[in-house]
């Protein structure tokens, strides 16, 4: 039997309401993210790590985009509880390590577990904003930061941090994915990371999910 029309009626505006509920606090989000730091928060982790972003962003993908190599010293920007984090770390072993940076020590407590289960010893976890000063000069050879870009209030300022802990010809990796309510158009990703001196490397992907990768020069200094 069909729901006869006051019931189609009710659906139809209880899903209407839920539509623009969820639209409006995105709006929101975006504009309060400008002023305050707003970074998903830990209960919320699993929306980082679920089939959808696996096969829009895995992180196989992401990091066979930057032939990674043994020795390497890499740092996750807002690395959560370390789905890019683990398996960079497992690549740059035994002699390379990865540096996980996220503001929340929740994030960072759950990837530290996961690390010891899969025995993953060559990560470090750093519990900080990305903010000027924070990071040491030419240290790292990559430097990620997956659908984190627009949580920073000041993203110019981040990318100036990051330009100056890369070694140079060191990379910067990019990933922005809809429907993150942070997410940040290719444009603008471009256009912040040149200011603060990248030169734009390779692009992935399309409007709905991409990496873009940039270089620091090697006449940075």
């Amino acid at each position: 039997m069909f729901p006869n029309s006051t019931v189609l009626r009710t659906i139809f505006l209880d899903t209407g309401v839920l539509i623009a509920l969820l639209v409006g606090i995105g709006f929101w989000w975006r504009t309060a993210v400008r002023h305050y730091y707003l970074p998903c928060p830990f209960w919320l982790a699993w929306l980082l790590e679920n089939p959808y972003m696996e096969t829009l962003a895995g992180s196989s993908v992401i990091l066979d985009r930057l032939n990674l190599s043994p020795e390497m010293q890499v740092i996750d920007i807002g690395s959560g509880t370390g789905r890019v984090a683990i398996p960079a770390a497992r690549r740059v072993a035994p002699n390379g390590q990865v540096v996980a940076l996220d503001s929340q020590s929740g994030m960072l407590q759950k990837l530290e577990q996961k690390a010891s289960a899969n025995s993953v010893t060559n990560i470090r976890t750093f519990l900080s904003r990305i903010e000027p000063g924070v990071l040491e000069r030419n240290k790292f050879d990559r430097a990620l930061l997956v659908a984190v870009l627009g949580e920073i209030p000041d993203r110019e300022a981040a990318l100036q941090e990051i330009f100056a802990a890369l070694k140079p010809n060191g990379i910067l990796s990019i990933t922005e994915v809809i429907p993150d309510p942070h997410y940040q158009t290719l444009g603008t990703v471009r256009r912040l990371a040149e200011a603060a001196g990248f030169i734009p490397s390779d692009y992935y992907g399309n409007f709905l999910v991409f990496t873009m990768n940039f270089m620091k020069p090697n006449t940075a200094y």
